[in-house]
């Protein structure tokens, strides 16, 4: 009697994979004398699917913006954060914070927007859904016209409260990708005439031109009635967590790091530079 042969037939193995992602963008440089805070650097975490090994993705990691500065009655203007990316995601650097000077008031766009000094425009979140615009700046009828505080990803700058005090940086939000909860994006600290305002949650605190965290995407603070410069932008980050059956080449130009696998997955955070990730 013949045997019956059954053939089972598996299922094909998958061919991609998904990678949860955090990408966050360098932050806005904080605006000089009087002057407005930073904007937190775009903020940007979900899942990208369809990954493939043997393939290369590019990866950048965005730098802060430079503060501006004030001396001798000359202002030196700063500069927005610069762009972070991960394959086709990329988030927008955030927007420099206002300075007194003339032609110098109005917060710049971002990922977050930067404060407005006096009588100035604030800086818009622009491409939306990254981050909040920034705080406006006092008004001309105002004696103490100081600085708003730079939009953060999660509240906007708070505006010059016209006593004397800078506006309240934007918070920034929390993430726990690399299974600890962190906050990161945060709006810099506008300076009024006597006083900084106060500080987002997790920022660098309300110095006068202090300069966002590395890698936190934190806002530069402003400067209160005084010469100097205000603060930098902390530059952002990539953070990367994936299946742990798969294993990450990080390439030339990029310095980060991979985390001993947890619960199935490997997180890798890249801190610096533009180059290639891939995975096998």
């Amino acid at each position: 009697m013949l045997n019956n042969i059954v053939s089972i037939n598996s299922a094909p193995l998958p061919t991609t994979f998904d990678v949860e992602y955090l990408v966050i963008a360098g932050a806005g440089g904080g605006g000089a004398r009087r002057s407005a805070g930073g904007g937190g650097g775009g903020y940007k975490t979900s899942t990208l699917s369809g990954i493939n090994i043997s393939t290369n993705y590019t990866v950048t990691v965005g730098a802060g913006g430079a503060g501006s500065s004030y001396a001798s009655d000359v202002y030196t203007l700063g500069a927005s954060g610069n762009n972070s990316v991960f394959s086709t995601i990329t988030s927008t650097g955030g927007g420099l914070g206002g300075s007194l000077g003339t032609g110098l008031r109005n917060g710049s766009n971002g990922g977050s927007g930067g404060g407005a000094c006096f009588d100035g425009s604030i800086g818009s979140a622009s491409p939306s859904g990254q981050g909040n615009n920034g705080g406006l700046g006092a008004s001309g009828s105002n004696p103490n016209n100081g600085g708003g505080g730079g939009g953060g990803a999660g509240a906007a700058g708070g505006n010059n409260p016209a006593n004397g005090n800078g506006g309240t940086g934007g918070a920034g939000s929390s993430s726990s990708i690399t299974g600890t909860s962190v906050i990161r994006a945060w709006g810099g600290v506008g300076g009024g005439f006597t006083n900084m305002g106060t500080a987002a949650s997790g920022s660098q605190g309300n110095g006068a031109g202090a300069s966002g965290t590395a890698n936190s995407g934190g806002g530069g603070n402003g400067r209160v009635e005084e010469a100097g410069a205000g603060g930098s932008g902390g530059s952002g980050i990539v953070v990367l967590k994936y299946p742990d059956t798969k294993t990450i080449t990080i390439g030339a130009g990029l310095t980060g790091t991979t985390a001993s696998p947890s619960g199935g997955f490997k997180v890798s955070t890249i801190t610096a530079g533009t180059g290639n990730v891939s995975f096998a």
